[in-house]
């Protein structure tokens, strides 16, 4: 019977999973090592290996947990709850995602740009069988006159890019911006849209 790792241990565990995200969110893949993080762990490199074999599994543990989070946002779109109040949720929960995770979105959006090497099989299976679900869904309110006729794939496109734009270019952002916070707005910009788009 394996033992329950100990206070230690779950502390380093976290510690290398944190540095691991600012690593690999700022670098990519590629472009990190396993020096770059277990210096910013605080560890030497042979204890970070003690915890993970290989700079892939460190990847791996922060993508499986970034997926369940990622996923739960267009889960949580309810049949039964009204149309556009369930498609401003959603929005609204992509948008406090971007926000309160940006670094999990950047190094969500840097696997992505490489191909999705570790996350494909995901992404072909878990994301479109959700996203499947949840445009049928739509689909059926516009075919029934709740909401405006709308293709639901590019409306859950637009979400994600509208909302994920704030964390993966948080440069471009700010720097256009200047002195403005950066989310300053926002909400209130995407409800105005897509309320917009939406009326039947």
């Amino acid at each position: 019977m394996t033992k329950p790792p100990t206070r230690i241990q779950k502390r380093n565990q976290a510690a290398i999973l944190s540095a691991g995200l600012d690593v690999f969110s700022q670098f990519g893949f590629r472009g990190s090592t396993l020096d770059q993080i277990a210096d910013a762990a605080g560890l030497s490199k042979p204890n970070l290996l003690y915890y993970f074999p290989s700079k892939e599994a460190i990847h791996t543990a922060l993508l499986e947990r970034l997926l369940d989070n990622w996923l739960d946002p267009l889960q949580a779109l309810n049949a039964d709850g009204d149309p556009v109040q369930e498609i401003l949720g959603y929005a609204k929960r992509k948008l406090a995602l971007s926000k309160d995770y940006p670094r999990e979105s950047r190094l969500f959006a840097n696997e992505i740009l490489q191909g999705a090497p570790r996350i494909e099989t995901i992404l072909h299976d878990d994301l479109k069988a959700l996203v499947d679900d949840k445009a049928a869904i739509i689909q059926g309110w516009a075919d029934n006159g709740k909401i405006a006729p709308v293709d639901p794939y590019h409306l859950i496109f637009s979400i994600w890019a509208l909302t994920q734009h704030y964390a993966d270019f948080d440069v471009q952002v700010r720097a256009v911006l200047g002195d403005r916070a950066p989310y300053d707005g926002a909400a209130v910009f995407l409800d105005m849209l897509y309320r917009k788009l939406l009326a039947p």
